[in-house]
């Protein structure tokens, strides 16, 4: 099973593709990916069995273009999204994000 990036159109073996997903909006349930050969960078949605691309449309996702991965699950934690595939997992943590004091 090869994962195209929409982009550029090279394909991935699911090992090199979710190694290159960074980032987990849990508030949206998004995971940001970038792409090793081009560097274009998408936000999906892992969804059972497929990946979820779209955009942000009236404060939700909307997920426009589907890719099956058969077999892909996924499991959210509190600070994170593990992604799993055949008997290999993936971790795909929430940046935290700070706010600075005001005062």
């Amino acid at each position: 099973m090869l994962i195209p990036c929409l982009a550029c159109e090279t394909r991935f073996r699911p090992d090199e593709y979710f190694r290159a997903c960074h980032d987990y909006n849990r508030g949206m349930d998004l995971v940001a990916w970038t792409c090793p050969r081009c560097g274009n960078r998408d936000d999906l949605r892992v969804l059972p069995g497929e990946l979820g691309f779209g955009y942000p449309r009236r404060g939700r996702f909307a997920v426009d273009d589907r890719i099956r991965v058969p077999g892909l699950r996924r499991q959210r934690g509190d600070l994170r999204l593990d992604i799993t595939l055949d008997t290999k997992v993936w971790r795909v943590h929430s940046r935290l994000r700070h706010l600075a004091a005001v005062g």
